[in-house]
């Protein structure tokens, strides 16, 4: 038992060791390639090994933030969205309870579909009223009984409602939803007035998708959904700019509201489906598990997240000039997140 008992000891000391060897990082899908980009820079121009990233979806990621602060659970998490009030709840009573928050830039969703077929021209309201587990017929709330495009609009083809997209715990589903399905909801004067006088039952609304194979959850690839577009031309595909801007000789993005997903558009705003991307530190990691505030230098840098960095290049849309200048100080300064 005494002999035992020293190897037990060498044991945790090793893991504790090979735990603070290398940066874990875990999250968004829609962040992984930037983050995975900002990684292999690092591990080449530093003395500091290659973080460890793993895709598991923003709701994932965070789960495995939060769970504690020992160095057995990752030091960063990638999100497509900002962090919720209740996961700020969830990490402080496990132990969390500082975390710096970084926004990296901003990406849009897109609607696409292959360049085999005749290019989308949609309206959050079509989206919504293609999508949503229950519309509003006749002044009453019922089950989604539309199957095919034209159901919705003589305009729209005479094609069956086919579109998948992620799973409920990417943040691309949730800012989807929110943007996309909540705005298209806001569209129709039965749910904008549900809206008024009960804001939960509105969003619980606006927020169901259909499951009656109507939407098809692809799971966290998007190059696994480009795939079965190309194999089913008549699908529509939800997914990030960043792989339409990829495989633009493939797919091509449905112009929503009239106005069609460019890098300009999401850039100034006037595409109505974006979003803002982060990632977020526990600061009691940084000066343990070495190189955390070198690699937060690095991803702010003007290199790699200014307006002609490296990540530009793989589609991400970077922050105005000033709020860079603001997110980079911040980061490096490691300014604790406070929630409005």
């Amino acid at each position: 038992m005494h002999r035992i008992l020293p190897l037990f000891a060498m044991l945790l000391v090793a893991a504790s060791v090979q735990a603070q060897d290398a940066i874990r990082i875990v999250g968004s899908s829609t962040v992984f390639p930037f983050a995975t980009a900002v990684a292999e820079r690092f591990g080449r121009t530093t003395d500091y090994r290659t973080p460890i990233i793993e895709s598991t979806g923003s709701g994932g990621g965070f789960k495995l933030f939060c769970a504690g602060a020992g160095l057995d659970t990752p030091s960063i998490t990638n999100a497509s969205r900002r962090m919720k009030a209740s996961e700020v709840a969830t990490c402080s009573r496990n132990g969390v309870a500082a975390i710096v928050e970084v926004k990296v830039g901003f990406d849009g969703i897109v609607v696409a579909n292959s360049k085999a077929a005749p290019r989308f021209d949609l309206t959050k309201k079509e989206l919504f009223l293609a999508l949503a587990k229950r519309v509003p017929i006749d002044g009453k709330l019922v089950e989604n009984p539309y199957e095919n495009w034209h159901d919705i609009d003589p305009d729209l083809p005479d094609e069956k409602i086919e579109v998948l997209g992620p799973p409920p715990t990417s943040g691309t589903r949730d800012a989807f939803v929110e943007l996309a399905m909540e705005g298209g909801a806001e569209a129709i004067p039965m749910l904008a007035a549900l809206r008024s006088r009960d804001k939960a039952s509105f969003q619980s609304v606006a927020h169901a998708v259909r499951e009656d194979g109507a939407y098809i959850e692809a799971g966290e690839n998007d190059n696994l959904i480009v795939s079965k577009l190309e194999a089913n031309p008549t699908a529509l595909g939800i997914f990030v700019y960043s792989f339409l801007d990829q495989n633009a000789d493939r797919i091509q993005g449905s112009r929503v509201g009239g106005i069609e997903p460019t890098f300009e558009n999401i850039s100034d705003g006037t595409y109505g489906i974006s979003r803002s991307l982060y990632f977020y530190v526990k600061k009691a990691h940084v000066g343990t598990v070495a190189g955390i505030l070198q690699y937060m230098d690095e991803f702010t840098s003007e290199a790699a997240a200014g307006e002609d960095g490296y990540l530009a290049d793989k589609g991400l849309i970077p922050l105005g000039d000033d709020e860079r200048r603001a997110v980079r100080a911040g980061a490096l300064g490691l300014s604790e997140l406070a929630l409005e």
